[in-house]
């Protein structure tokens, strides 16, 4: 990947966002996540270099490793970053567990002494006019508002929903090292609050200004990583295409490229995942779904994965993968003829809605990830919290083309227990 000036122009200086680099490697004691991606870390070099080489530089990044080995290994592999960090009074390294992105961590970040002062005022007298996030979505969608509560004196609180945020803001550049969530091209950003409910702040003004995928920046994701974050990228492509409200022709055709990609592609990254041409189209897929969601919203099993991400602090993905199957198998009553036509898309001489949900649960019953909620540390006592939160994502749960009720909900959860 190359960052040359005229992809940054109308900023000179840029905050780097760096956001969760060891990609969600939230468990230690997983051998096989021992390491930080080997392509996110040369993006960071590359994109280390650029800024330094760059006139004025001013540096703003915040690093949030989910264990202490992660962290050891990501220091050896970038000491540039030490470096800078003893040469800029605005770097700061935070080494604190975080693995998803949450209120209090953003506002601390964006408004509230971060270095002893208001950082954004801090960063408006050092200059800083614009922001770079790298990463997954919790980088992406960090970099979001930071990038637009810098520039206005909203609270966070205040702008969850849609349509409350006010500008300006800042700049904004999106590097998505992850083939998931879409963050890149879409308007939403998400938020753990402190009652561990996931909340949106939906607004035109959270689009970056540019978007670069470079499928190389996903080479050497684990693939645990790389299935949830792609079953993740279906969700929205198969939401999108079979939600209530707002679906179009737009929308549709988006969808149905995406999930082109992304079925055509994943089992063989998940085979090798040094495929570089493959790893692309799923970078493209993933792009390509945000857009089908950021035009026709997603619906329950958005709504249901986001309990158990905010209690449980399970990755985005997995939580979509761990009620895809079941919600599909609620919806079918009113959206078998829809699922029909993605399958005719994507699955040669099939047509059915029985034939895309045979072929998704296959799919992710085949995944090198979690398929239980027991697995993830969720207990039958959980499922009433569970289904009680899930009932409060209306703005998603409005979307669903069959209505969900808490019973409904709850039973969907307890048969994936």
């Amino acid at each position: 990947m190359t960052l040359e000036s005229r992809c940054l122009v109308p900023a000179r200086r840029y905050a780097l966002v760096l956001v969760d680099l060891s990609v969600g490697f939230t468990d230690p004691s997983r051998s096989r996540l021992a390491a930080p991606c080997d392509g996110v870390i040369a993006a960071n070099q590359r994109l280390l270099a650029h800024f330094r080489a760059h006139r004025d530089p001013v540096f703003f990044t915040t690093v949030m490793y989910d264990a202490p080995e992660q962290s050891r290994v990501f220091r050896e592999k970038l000491p540039a970053l030490d470096d800078l960090a003893a040469g800029s009074p605005l770097v700061e390294i935070d080494e604190r567990v975080v693995p998803l992105p949450s209120e209090a961590v953003i506002v601390k970040r964006a408004a509230s002494g971060f270095f002893g002062t208001d950082l954004a005022e801090r960063l408006r007298k050092a200059g800083v006019d614009g922001v770079v996030g790298l990463g997954g979505g919790s980088s992406m969608d960090t970099a979001k508002l930071v990038a637009l509560l810098v520039g206005t004196d909203q609270r966070l609180p205040d702008i969850y929903g849609i349509g409350l945020a006010k500008g300006p803001r800042l700049p904004l550049v999106q590097v998505p090292t992850t083939a998931g969530t879409g963050s890149e091209v879409t308007p939403i950003a998400i938020v753990t609050t402190p009652t561990h409910e996931k909340k949106g702040v939906v607004s035109s003004l959270l689009y970056p200004d540019l978007a670069i995928l470079d499928g190389l920046l996903t080479l050497g994701l684990p693939p645990r990583i790389t299935a949830m974050t792609a079953i993740d990228a279906m969700v929205h492509a198969i939401e999108a295409y079979t939600t209530k409200h707002k679906k179009n022709p737009i929308s549709d055709g988006l969808a149905l490229k995406a999930m082109q990609l992304l079925w055509g592609n994943l089992r063989t990254v998940i085979a090798d995942g040094g495929n570089a041409e493959a790893r692309a189209a799923l970078l493209q897929g993933a792009a390509l779904a945000g857009m089908a969601f950021a035009n026709a919203p997603v619906a329950a099993v958005h709504a249901l994965a986001y309990p158990i991400g905010g209690h449980f602090h399970v990755p985005h993905g997995l939580s979509n993968a761990l009620v895809l199957v079941p919600v599909m198998e609620f919806n079918m009553e009113a959206a078998g003829h829809l699922y029909g036509e993605i399958a005719a898309a994507i699955l040669p001489g099939k047509s059915r809605g029985e034939d895309l949900l045979d072929a998704m649960r296959g799919l992710v019953a085949d995944m090198p990830m979690e398929q239980r909620l027991s697995e993830v540390g969720i207990k039958e006592s959980d499922l009433d919290l569970l289904a009680d939160d899930a009932m409060k994502v209306t703005r998603l749960l409005v979307n669903n083309p069959r209505e969900v009720t808490r019973a409904d909900a709850r039973a969907i959860y307890a048969s994936v227990l």
